[in-house]
């Protein structure tokens, strides 16, 4: 195919030339042309494939000619960037990248530059942004992922992760390959982008999926929802992040006010005079990552569907690069239905029911049945009580106990003052009192009570949205609110996970410090994340699979253009 000099800048003329030159000879074609002369185009006498691009006389080589077998390959060269062919006035066109070996018995493969994965038996490797206490990585753990490095800011939340995670304790998933460039210890997401540029460029290839989830209060329904939060522009690191690693899948987990646009309208909008709609965080991601080579989805999925014994909304977004997207039925949509796949098989792996109740969850917490004593944990003050447990009551209950030596941390009891444990007592009484549900206006100023946000639990029903305020949900029998370990069963954190840091924070101290409710309130619950896992490991190998499998096979189809 005619390739003049002049239009073809991103391919020197010399070295299409010879790489020309190979498949002519290898063809038994021969040419004389230099680099510097007109270009030729060839063509197979009466195969229908065999086009010429651009008004010239093309060399006609008899399909009977063609050699059985190829005698020499062509050299794996670089071919992809598209060539524009036609000549220096008129047509112009550009051809996907092909490598083409000519043969009469093996098939013709579409080759892209497809994203570095695992060998076959090897697991998929990923790294955790904004991690918290590790619950996304936990259940990516889960689902046979390995974890290469994860990025924390806040100590407590990243001493949390590293115990159980980093530092090699005897627990049901691996732990983290850690690069040794990196410093374990809590990351910024800006200080390792800042610091470690070169190193995160050489995990092309080594981490194949990214996730993360970034700090939420910004977008959340609970909280003032400010467009001038900062934490608010912390995806745009993410964003970053995926554009050094360069993975085949990335996942971002939010609250699902994030696909809700904070601009208010105005007056044009009001009226109708303009088409234009504000755009919400989550548009801006989808067009951050699809600037950087991914196709994105994102969609709110119920964790209560997952096995998780809350009702929690959650935004989840999946994205795919391109290149293997192109490679999915539906795209990444095709990442959603597996997810679907991977939440009915998790259900009947764990032999957990469409929906687990609150009392499934914890009711072996329950003071009646376990007592209390005095509070053993390191991290806490003197004077509190902490549950005495027994042992599991319920499947889900065994579920979560396994791999755990029989004891368990973050059990200690709130201090309530009699008034205040009187006062839940005769909220849990009342049968005006909505359970599962928020407290009305109405009930709240019967009960004297000025939180704004206070739901009663359902015993038979997920719990309520577990939150970073452990004073947001009231337990569905006793007159107090929930452990640490409660609101972790609830999240579908196993028993063996330990904890760390302080059980509160208060005053100017709650913006700066993470303590354990807080890591709580915020986690990825984990039974959600295996399904995602899961649903990542399926995609990309339908993704690969089906790439592999485009192939050419009829005979008259044997030659390609060349470009």
């Amino acid at each position: 195919m005619p390739v003049p000099p002049s239009d073809a800048p991103d391919l020197p003329n010399a070295k299409f030339f010879y790489e020309f030159n190979d498949i002519s000879e290898a063809c038994n074609l021969k040419t004389s042309q230099s680099p510097s002369g007109r270009s030729h185009c060839v063509c197979l006498r009466g195969n229908p494939l065999s086009i010429t691009i651009a008004p010239s006389t093309p060399t006609e080589l008899p399909l009977v000619s063609m050699p059985s077998r190829h005698q020499a390959s062509v050299a794996k060269k670089d071919l992809h960037r598209p060539v524009y062919i036609g000549d220096s006035q008129g047509l112009r066109e550009t051809l996907p990248t092909l490598k083409t070996t000519v043969s009469g018995q093996e098939p013709m493969k579409n080759f892209e530059t497809l994203p570095p994965l695992p060998a076959h038996g090897q697991p998929l490797m990923f790294a955790d942004l904004f991690a918290g206490c590790g619950g996304l990585s936990l259940g990516l753990s889960l689902a046979g992922l390995n974890g290469v490095f994860a990025v924390e800011r806040d100590k407590m939340a990243f001493s949390t992760l590293s115990a159980n995670l980093l530092e090699g304790r005897d627990v049901p998933v691996p732990q983290f390959e850690w690069p040794s460039w990196l410093e374990r210890k809590a990351w910024g997401i800006d200080d390792i982008l800042e610091q470690h540029p070169l190193d995160l460029s050489r995990l092309k290839g080594k981490v194949h999926v990214l996730a993360g989830g970034p700090p939420c209060q910004g977008f959340s329904f609970a909280g003032k929802r400010l467009e001038s939060d900062p934490r608010n522009q912390l995806f745009e690191k993410y964003v970053e992040m995926v554009k050094a690693i360069q993975p085949a899948a990335i996942v971002l987990e939010n609250v699902p006010g994030m696909k809700v646009a904070h601009k208010a309208k105005s007056w044009k909008e009001e009226f109708g005079l303009t088409k234009v709609k504000p755009h919400s965080y989550y548009d801006k991601l989808v067009e951050s990552l699809n600037s950087v080579g991914y196709e994105v989805l994102g969609k709110i999925v119920d964790c209560s569907l997952f096995g998780v014994p809350q009702k929690r909304p959650r935004l989840i977004v999946i994205g795919i690069h391109k290149d293997l997207a192109g490679h999915l039925r539906g795209g990444a949509n095709r990442a959603f239905e597996l997810l679907e796949e991977a939440r009915l098989n998790q259900l009947q792996e764990l032999g957990l029911p469409e929906v687990v109740s609150a009392s499934e969850a914890i009711s072996d917490l329950e003071i009646k049945h376990v007592g209390t004593r005095p509070c053993t944990d390191p991290s806490s003050r003197t004077g509190f009580l902490e549950l005495a447990y027994k042992g599991p009551r319920t499947h889900y209950q065994t579920l979560m106990h396994q791999g755990s030596d029989g004891s368990m941390d973050s059990v200690r009891l709130a201090k309530h003052k009699p008034e205040i444990s009187e006062r839940f007592m005769r909220i849990i009484q009342d049968p005006e009192c909505v359970r599962g549900g928020l407290m009305s206006l109405a009930q709240r100023e019967k009960y004297g009570l000025k939180k704004h946000r206070i739901c009663l639990m359902h015993e038979k029903n997920p719990a309520p949205t577990i939150t970073t305020l452990p004073d947001d949900v009231l337990h569905y029998s006793e007159p107090r609110i929930l452990t640490v370990r409660e609101s972790a069963r609830l999240q579908s954190f196993p028993d063996w996970f330990q904890f760390r840091g302080k059980f509160t924070t208060g005053g100017k101290q709650r913006t700066k410090e993470c303590p354990r409710y807080t890591q709580v309130g915020n986690a990825v619950p984990p039974y959600l994340a295996r399904a995602i896992g899961q649903a990542i490991k399926l995609v990309l190998k339908e993704a690969m699979a089906t790439a592999n499998q485009q192939t050419i096979t009829e005979p008259e189809q044997e030659i390609l253009a060349i470009a």
